[in-house]
């Protein structure tokens, strides 16, 4: 399973209802192109903050019900106004991906969670809007989840992030376990890096499991979508314990064999 580049949304999956599939895909479409305007192609930070803020204009349009040019957000419209879905979870996305702009560290997990908040969580509570069960015990534990996989991604990514001039580890935890940027440059991979990932996949862990019981309460297709994403996740976790968190070497990377664990898994949970 893949967690990053958003696939981790169930784009036309066989469990995702029909008649769901239009508006998760105009939803993708809105979260997909914004995400490449951050991060792909090599516009400087200027123009990929001012593309993102044409987003939040259009987003606004829609709010007032006046007419959008683009035609993404032309069916995005409709897919909010027939679910009445809110707004924020969209202004939320356009905040994390304006930061990626300018963000390149964070200091504490605590900002990190808070920017996981507004680049991961939204998805989970479209995704519950959808199926109109955002109740706030399910929004607590889609949070947990979607955070999880969020961090989950950050962990396994770390040697593709750094080519972006990025490193999404806390800091505190870097200084924690003896771990310094010219560390990472060097795909240096000893003791304290092995130390310091398995503390990052025991928290992304506890995270994930603390929210799994969401897959219970959850009926029908939803419920089994969201096993299989637990699953996945915890599995990518699992592979990462044991390449010893090497991700410079070793990125995980799932095949057959891993989606019959998580099928068998995601059928026992």
């Amino acid at each position: 399973m893949a967690v990053d580049h958003y696939e981790n949304f169930p784009v036309a999956s066989i469990l995702l209802p029909a008649r769901l599939r239009p508006a998760v895909k105009a939803i993708y479409a809105f979260a997909r192109s914004a995400d490449d305007i951050a991060d792909e192609g090599d516009a400087d930070p200027t123009q990929r903050l001012a593309a993102l803020t044409v987003y939040e204009q259009e987003l606004d349009k829609i709010e007032a019900g006046t007419p959008v040019s683009d035609p993404i957000f032309g069916t995005l419209a409709q897919v909010i106004r027939q679910y009445q879905l809110p707004l924020t979870p969209f202004r939320d996305l356009l905040s994390a991906f304006k930061q990626d702009v300018a963000t390149k560290r964070y200091q504490d997990f605590g900002t990190l969670l808070d920017y996981c908040r507004r680049s991961a969580n939204p998805v989970g509570l479209l995704m519950l809007h959808l199926y109109q069960a955002a109740t706030p015990e399910n929004v607590r534990d889609s949070d947990a989840i979607c955070s999880s996989l969020q961090l989950i991604n950050f962990w396994q990514d770390v040697a593709i992030d750094w080519k972006k001039e990025r490193i999404y580890l806390p800091l505190e935890d870097l200084q924690r376990f003896g771990i310094n940027e010219q560390d990472i440059a060097g795909a240096i991979s000893g003791p304290a890096w092995h130390a310091l990932m398995q503390f990052e996949i025991d928290r992304a862990r506890a995270m994930m499991l603390s929210a799994a019981p969401l897959a219970h309460r959850l009926p029908g297709r939803i419920g089994w979508e969201l096993r299989m994403v637990v699953q996945g996740g915890l599995r990518i976790l699992e592979r990462l314990e044991q390449a010893d968190g090497d991700v410079f070497r070793r990125r995980p990377k799932l095949g057959t064999p891993d989606w019959c664990v998580i099928l068998w898994r995601a059928i026992v949970m």
